[in-house]
């Protein structure tokens, strides 16, 4: 079998804890007293491995973002956003850094539409023993018009997207940035739940890119399945601008002067 093809196990799945549906289950992160094989903790945030490994010739590991079960990107403050993106960033960083993996990646799932299982917010690192995650991604999935572009950050809209209709692309050019890179993810992410096609949407799904000289790529996409002819599709150039504006316009709103 060609090695960049994901196993997926579907017996072991079957075993995982739901709460996106149905609610009145149990979290399992909620009871950190129980947790077990915790890798790393910081304040209320816990890097720990897997219980359900659905991914064959993976080592599969989540990070809790914080205590509090009802709980988002969209509704933490700058500074608790700042905390979580740097502990994950440095997990993943940990996780390639150790050799042990061909690949990788570092995504979240959010919302009822997003093929995630539980509601509890978190983040997962897959390490791919054999499988190249980035194989099918190109240089130009990263470029787009563009929201705001300096030496610090560069916030676009795809204009050749994996999967499209919109896909936000946002690329940190000084690693010592962080924090401003974190603010415009929120920044994204508050726009796709409270304006993007007039609040009607509820899911999203962010994926992290390791990029040249230590740059770091986010890409936020509100649609979570990619079918079929792995043929992407746009928004013309008219509907691009005027999502580009309405951000522009949110980041003077929002954000702080960055220097």
């Amino acid at each position: 079998m060609n090695p960049n093809v994901i196993v997926f196990q579907p017996q072991i799945a079957r075993q995982k804890p739901e709460t996106i549906v149905h609610r009145d289950h149990s979290c399992p992160f909620c009871d950190v007293a129980n947790l077990e094989k915790i890798i790393q903790q910081e304040a209320d945030r816990i890097w720990l491995v897997n219980k359900y490994r659905t991914l064959a010739k993976t080592w599969q590991t989540v990070i809790i973002e914080t205590a509090v079960h009802e709980g988002d990107i969209s509704t933490y403050s700058h500074e608790q956003n700042r905390a979580i993106l740097k502990f994950a960033l440095n997990a993943r960083q940990q996780t390639q850094a150790s050799g042990k993996y061909r690949s990788t990646a570092l995504y979240k799932n959010y919302g009822p539409l997003s093929g995630g299982s539980l509601s509890h917010p978190h983040l997962q690192i897959v390490g791919f023993e054999e499988a190249d995650i980035y194989q099918q991604i190109k240089p130009e999935n990263f470029q787009g018009m563009k929201v705001v572009a300096d030496d610090r950050v560069e916030l676009n809209l795809a204009t050749e997207p994996i999967m499209g209709f919109v896909e936000f692309n946002l690329i940190l050019r000084d690693i010592n940035q962080i924090d401003e890179f974190a603010d415009y993810l929120q920044l994204v992410i508050q726009y796709l739940l409270g304006d993007y096609f007039n609040g009607r949407c509820n899911s999203y799904n962010l994926f992290f890119y390791p990029a040249p000289q230590q740059q770091i790529i986010a890409k936020v996409v509100p649609s979570p399945y990619f079918v079929g002819y792995k043929a992407s599709q746009v928004n013309d150039y008219q509907r691009l601008a005027e999502i580009s504006q309405e951000l522009a316009t949110k980041a003077q709103q929002k954000l702080p002067q960055y220097k």
